[in-house]
């Protein structure tokens, strides 16, 4: 293992400052993840760490678990672990708190670095896989450790102070994220328990009565008719009955000539009726 920061000085910086300063560079490696170590530096401490986390890797590899992928972004701040699709902030490891940055020098894809938990004060050893990327890696952390060096001397030590209220309003921030989170869960579910409660039970959203395309209840001939209120607010009257018509013993309706039209009679009774009616107007006409 070799020690990032003491460089060869043959060895130029790969990015340039503006880059680190004031935005990040992004790499992509697989985690297999972090294990807290006694000492904050030193090549036999993570070589026990790196050891101690590829076995516990071989063991979910043969439970067909696979290493999960990140992406890191580094920068004079600090080295944060995101998830590469939905870039969430998984450890965000901030610069003054990393004492020792390494990559394997008899596995070149290995690389490592030790970092002091802003909660516990626990010493955590990163430990990262990349086929192509581990030594660029490593002297990417070194050049942010240069940079960041060269603007503590130019302020004064005001900048580290600075750097460090910055990286406790980021971990508040995404404690209070986290806890916004959960508590949009909580009340999700609360949401859905009032639903059922509030809905009786064997009751259906289908029951509701089908309407047509302009939003009315089809007629159906086994529905009753119910009669509108009158215009004067008065109760409707009931519909009139049927009147019986009476039948004579031979259960034929009886004959009614005023309300019978011509076509109604037989032609001998028609005849006869017809020259009443003429002589009722002669008749007439001399009187």
């Amino acid at each position: 293992m070799n020690r990032a920061f003491n460089r060869k000085k043959d060895k130029s910086w790969m990015h340039t400052p503006e880059a680190l300063a004031k935005h990040f560079i992004p790499y992509n490696a697989k985690f297999l993840g972090h294990t807290e170590v006694d000492q904050p530096k030193g090549t036999e401490v993570v070589k026990d760490a790196v050891r101690k986390l590829k076995f516990q890797r071989h063991i979910k590899k043969s439970e067909g678990q696979k290493i999960p992928k990140v992406e890191l972004q580094i920068s004079i701040y600090g080295v944060k672990i995101l998830d590469p699709k939905s870039k969430e902030v998984q450890h965000n490891c901030q610069l003054h708190r990393i004492s020792f940055c390494a990559d394997d020098k008899t596995d070149k894809r290995i690389f490592t670095f030790i970092c002091k938990d802003s909660e516990s004060n626990k010493h955590l050893c990163y430990v990262f896989d990349s086929e192509k990327c581990a030594e660029e890696i490593t002297l990417t952390i070194g050049q942010a450790f240069d940079l960041a060096y060269k603007k503590f001397l130019e302020s004064g030590g005001k900048d580290v102070e600075t750097r460090k209220q910055i990286g406790g309003l980021q971990k508040r921030i995404q404690d209070l994220e986290a806890e916004n989170s959960e508590l949009k869960k909580q009340l999700q579910v609360l949401e859905e328990q009032l639903m059922i409660a509030q809905v009786p039970p064997g009751s259906s959203m289908s029951s509701k009565t089908p309407t047509d395309i302009f939003d009315m209840v089809p007629f159906s001939p086994m529905t009753p008719l119910v009669p509108l209120p009158a215009s004067n607010g008065s109760a409707p009257q009931p519909p009139a009955k049927p009147t019986e018509i009476s039948k004579d013993l031979f259960g034929a309706e009886p004959f009614d000539p005023f309300t019978c039209g011509a076509a109604d009679f037989p032609p001998d009774i028609q005849s006869k009726l017809d020259e009443m009616q003429r002589q009722r107007w002669r008749g007439s006409k001399w009187d």
